[in-house]
């Protein structure tokens, strides 16, 4: 078995260093994209879900019909793209990929197929924006790891929200919890432009260029596909293509005259001594601050938990019978449902019936919320585990039913439930990387921008294990330092 494993491996690897003559003898070309809100880049048709539509599309079955071959979908995850890629997931990564040095460094890039700009967008009513130096002191939503991320960043007194998918942003725009989205061009026109809620302002800055990634070794399919792509813009088809959704304007005439970086390192990639090492230690600083970010919604989130988790369970086992029906159902749907769509639902579902909270607020609430369910359970087997005649002596003591709770009953359940209330919060500390779909940045989504864009998954995500690993580990030190204390304080009663 473990022999099979390596020969495909090795197989596969000796695929990889021919993949253009693979592409030929198959017929099949395998195109890596994400199409989760990707449009206008490539997404599903909404008149038809199982067709796949956008510009990009349709410039891949051009590029498959020069090759004389068949497309073959790969949908993988963008945050993660270029991984697959150097992976051999798929032959070819072309989802709007923004060339950089960064990127440059651990894929090739084909000469680039679009020009892209970056467009500021705010609410039609808003008039407080009107360029780019207006968005100092404001709220500004983008997309990670792209150009228009990284120039906010460098921009002073600008507070960035980070989103993973381009819907949400312009949705928290319209709920007036960011006062504008800086992204790509595209972007912009295609959920700006037929929204009467939303304008564009300024003319776009910067510019950068879309490029096909291939793995570094694949420089025969790279010269292959630069020749396509001219022969396709020579032809017009590519400004045909552009027209259609609306995207070609006088940028692109410099895909036709570039001759700058991206051409060089199409013909004479870098080699290894031309690259720079990745200082792993200058993205401490954004890990730390992920990391600080993961302690506040872990802790304040297990507070609500804890509390919440009490009410429940007094309600279960000391309530008429619609408390005990109110605290079940909670438990059961809680426990039922995933928590991402909690989140989801807290987030961007409640502002439907005009109830809106931020970002941080429903990452508290819905974590808290969730773990309440657990903890109630947790709490009624540890009330559950005490002697009954407990109870009955206290109450023929004469002591009432709410004092005999909080004297005899819930000191004792406390000791027992520490071991799986300590589980419970490690596990939250874990699950609170769920939180980034609701644009906040913590612990593991930072590790995720910064891999992306460096590519170095290996040594930050170590880094990252040790942060986690050193906010939960004292934890559970604590959790046994307090067990036998109180062993120790029963023993002398």
């Amino acid at each position: 078995m473990c022999l099979s494993v390596l020969y495909l491996s090795i197989t596969n690897a000796f695929a990889h260093q021919n993949t253009l003559e693979k592409i030929k003898s198959s017929g099949v070309i395998t195109w890596g994209f994400d199409a989760e809100g990707g449009a206008p880049y490539v997404f599903h048709d909404p008149a038809h879900p199982s067709k796949i539509i956008g510009f990009e599309v349709e410039l891949v079955e051009a590029i498959a019909r020069e090759l004389g071959v068949k497309v073959q979908h790969f949908q993988n995850a963008w945050d993660n793209i270029l991984l697959s890629l150097q992976r051999g997931d798929f032959d070819i990564a072309l989802n709007g990929i923004e060339v950089t040095p960064d990127r440059a460094q651990s894929v090739l890039f084909t000469r680039p197929y679009y020009v892209y700009a970056l467009q500021i967008v705010v609410r039609a009513s808003d008039n407080r924006i009107n360029r780019l130096e207006d968005l100092r002191g404001k709220k500004v939503g983008t997309l990670y790891n792209t150009e228009a991320r990284r120039l906010l960043e460098e921009m002073a007194g600008v507070t960035v929200n980070t989103y993973s998918g381009q819907v949400e942003p312009f949705k928290d725009l319209s709920l007036n919890r960011i006062d504008a989205v800086f992204v790509d061009l595209p972007i912009a026109a295609y959920y700006a432009m037929p929204n009467p809620q939303l304008r564009m302002v300024d003319a776009p800055v910067g510019e950068g260029y879309y490029a096909i990634a291939l793995r570094k070794e694949d420089t025969a399919l790279a010269d292959e596909l630069n020749k396509i792509i001219e022969r396709l813009s020579k032809s017009g088809e590519l400004k045909k293509i552009y027209s259609h959704w609306g995207l070609w304007n006088a940028s692109q005439e410099k895909l036709f005259l570039h001759k700058g970086r991206l051409q060089k390192y199409t013909e004479s990639p870098p080699s290894a001594s031309e690259k720079t090492p990745v200082a792993v230690t200058r993205f401490l600083p954004t890990l730390l601050k992920g990391a600080l970010v993961t302690v506040g919604i872990s802790v304040l989130s297990m507070m609500l938990a804890i509390i919440l988790g009490l009410v429940l369970v007094v309600m279960r086992l000391y309530g008429n019978k619609w408390l005990q029906m109110i605290s079940t159902a909670y438990i059961e749907i809680y426990r039922g449902t995933p928590l991402l769509i909690q989140l989801y639902i807290l987030y961007y579902g409640l502002p439907n019936i005009g109830i809106a909270m931020s970002a941080f607020a429903a990452a508290i609430l819905g974590l808290g919320m969730n773990y309440a369910a657990y903890e109630a359970e947790i709490y009624r087997s540890g009330i559950q585990a005490i002697p009954r005649g407990q109870t009955e002596a206290a109450l023929s003591l004469g002591m009432s039913r709410s004092l005999t709770l909080k004297r005899i009953i819930l000191p004792q359940t406390f000791r027992i439930t520490i071991p799986p209330m300590t589980n419970d919060f490690i596990a939250l500390f874990k699950d609170s990387s769920l939180v980034s779909v609701i644009a906040i940045t913590e612990l593991t989504k930072s590790y995720s921008i910064l891999a992306s864009a460096s590519m170095d998954f290996f040594k930050l995500g170590i880094i990252t294990a040790l942060l986690y690993f050193g906010m939960s580990y004292p934890l559970s030190l604590y959790s046994r330092k307090l067990e036998k204390k109180l062993k120790s304080h029963d023993k002398n009663l």
